[in-house]
């Protein structure tokens, strides 16, 4: 038998208001691969990957996606069980809310794809070369 379905709701809820602040152990992440039984390899700002728990409230109730977002609370050093260092706290759902808050970092700023440098590789829209341009 799955899960009531207020406990789906409340996570759910919870992870699409951002906080107002973090603390100094709480980090904004990309998540990078998913290692298994509820464990996900994460890259932080400054580039170094962690591995971090999902909490026990989201398992089973909401999936992270590869690229997708999530909020950390790193464990201190002399606290680490094993190789985790740390637990996912929230799961970012509403990019666009969280891009706003001051604490988002510079390095996960939103990437744009320019068209004006690789338009000449591209073969979208182009047709496949006829016959005739062989023989002239």
């Amino acid at each position: 038998m799955g899960r009531p379905k207020r406990d789906v709701r409340a996570a759910a809820e919870a992870s699409t208001t951002p906080p107002n602040e973090l603390t100094s152990s709480q980090h904004v992440a990309k998540v990078i691969k998913a290692e298994g039984n509820s464990l996900y390899s994460c890259t932080l700002p400054n580039q170094k990957t962690v591995l971090v728990e999902l909490a026990s409230r989201f398992r089973n109730t909401i999936w992270i996606k590869r690229g997708g977002y999530v909020l950390l609370e790193l464990a201190l050093p002399g606290q680490q069980t094993g190789k985790v260092e740390g637990e996912i706290v929230n799961v970012v759902r509403d990019e666009k809310e969280w891009r706003k808050q001051s604490y988002w970092p510079k390095e996960f700023a939103k990437s744009t794809y320019d068209s004006e440098d690789d338009e000449d590789d591209s073969n979208v829209g182009k047709l496949p070369p006829s016959d005739s341009e062989d023989e002239d």
